[in-house]
């Protein structure tokens, strides 16, 4: 049940939200970060608003844009996978995002050093070696 503060408590049937894998609804990774969910038919956009595509200008950028695409991808599909725990199709894509994803973190880390205080190795203190989201630079604009 969801409440309203108009009329109090109303009833919610969540199978009524058809977000399974069935009907070819779920999108690309890419485009439901840049729509901000992952299927064609929750997307309802603000007046005349339209998104943007984000042109990484070089290869750390690229890395960071596609974590960021598949973290929010494993994010949204996990919802849709509280709802709907015996889709096959929904899982199996699930799991390519995740096994993508722990890949260009890897990569990132061994390219770039931690995204993550808990990533860091190696003898020294390297997270504060980068630029903080506060600092004026290039580096720092996607945190």
């Amino acid at each position: 049940m969801l409440f309203d503060d108009n009329i109090g408590f109303m009833t919610f049937d969540f199978n009524d939200l058809n977000l399974n894998m069935n009907d070819n609804n779920v999108l690309p990774a890419e485009e439901g970060f840049l729509r901000g969910n992952m299927y064609k038919n929750e997307f309802k956009p603000y007046k005349n608003y339209t998104y943007r595509k984000i042109s990484p200008s070089n290869k750390r950028e690229q890395l960071l844009w596609e974590i960021m695409k598949y973290d929010f991808a494993i994010n949204d599909l996990n919802l849709s996978l509280d709802l709907h725990p015996n889709d096959e199709k929904l899982l199996s894509l699930f799991k390519e995002y995740v096994k993508k994803a722990c890949e260009k973190e890897l990569e990132y880390v061994k390219l770039y050093g931690p995204l993550q205080i808990n990533e860091v190795d190696g003898a020294n203190f390297n997270w504060i070696n980068d630029p903080w989201p506060w600092e004026d630079s290039e580096v720092a604009k996607y945190v």
